[in-house]
C-alpha cells in the first residue's frame, strides 16, 4: 500500500513531453557518419537512459567516431539545438497535461538529456515555469536505469519518493523510477517500446500523455 497523498510528479522529457527519440537517433547517425563512424537503431537502444559522458564514450568506443568525448558531445548537442529551433517536436497533449498537473502538484523533470537541452526545449515550448526542479543524468554518477536521477530530483524538490510519481516511456526510465521507489505511470514509447518486464513495473499504463490527468495521479495513492 502506497502512502496516501501523492504530492509530486516527476516527468521524463524525451518521449514523454517531446517526441525526440528518433531525432536523437537521426542526429547521432548523421554526426557519426560525417566523422567516419556508424550508428544504428540498436546503438540508439543501447544508450537510452545514458548520461552524456556514457553515450558520447559509447559513440567513440563502439561506433568508430574518432573524436574526443567532448567533441562528440558538442557536435550532437549542436545538432539537437538546430533541429529543435527549426521544428520543436512537442507531443500533442503534453502542454495540457502539464498545465493541469501543475495546478495540484509540484512538478519536476528527470531526464537523460543534458541540462542545456532540457532548458532550451522547455523555454522554446513555454513550459519552463511549470517545473520547480530540472535534473539531468549528467548531474549524477549513473544514468538510467540506475535510480540516481530520480533520487536527485526528489531531493531537489524536497519530496519523498513514496509520495512522488514518475512518468516514463522507456525500459531504462521505468527501471530507474521503480528502483527509486516512485509510483510509476508508463506511456510506452512507440519508436523504441519498453520491454515487457519494464512495463510490468508500472502502476498504470496510458496510451498517450493526453490521458495523463490529476485523476490518474490521485488514483495511485490508493493503489
Amino acid at each position: 500500500m502506497r502512502s496516501a497523498g501523492i504530492d509530486t510528479v516527476i516527468l521524463d522529457m524525451d518521449g514523454v513531453i517531446f517526441d525526440t527519440e528518433l531525432i536523437w537517433h537521426a542526429v547521432r547517425q548523421d554526426f557519426a557518419v560525417a566523422h567516419g563512424g556508424h550508428w544504428t537503431s540498436d546503438d540508439q537502444r543501447a544508450v537510452m537512459g545514458d548520461n552524456s559522458a556514457q553515450w558520447a564514450s559509447y559513440m567513440r568506443a563502439s561506433c568508430e567516431v574518432r573524436l574526443s568525448v567532448e567533441e562528440i558531445y558538442a557536435g550532437v548537442v549542436r545538432g539537437l539545438r538546430d533541429w529543435y529551433a527549426r521544428d520543436l517536436p512537442l507531443i500533442r497533449g503534453s502542454r495540457e497535461a502539464i498545465d493541469s498537473l501543475a495546478l495540484l502538484y509540484r512538478l519536476g523533470l528527470a531526464s537523460s538529456s543534458p541540462l542545456e537541452i532540457i532548458e532550451y526545449a522547455l523555454e522554446l515550448a513555454g513550459l519552463r515555469a511549470r517545473f520547480t526542479a530540472l535534473v539531468s543524468s549528467d548531474e549524477v554518477p549513473r544514468g538510467k536505469p540506475a535510480p540516481d536521477v530520480y533520487l536527485k530530483a526528489c531531493a531537489r524538490l524536497d519530496a519523498s519518493p513514496e509520495r512522488s510519481a514518475a512518468v516514463e516511456d522507456s525500459t531504462s526510465g521505468l527501471q530507474a523510477a521503480s528502483a527509486a521507489g516512485l509510483a510509476l505511470i508508463a506511456i510506452p514509447n512507440r519508436a523504441f517500446p519498453p520491454s515487457e518486464g519494464a512495463l510490468a513495473l508500472a502502476d498504470v499504463t496510458l496510451a498517450s500523455i493526453e490521458e495523463l490527468t490529476p485523476a490518474v495521479v490521485r488514483a495511485l495513492a490508493c493503489g
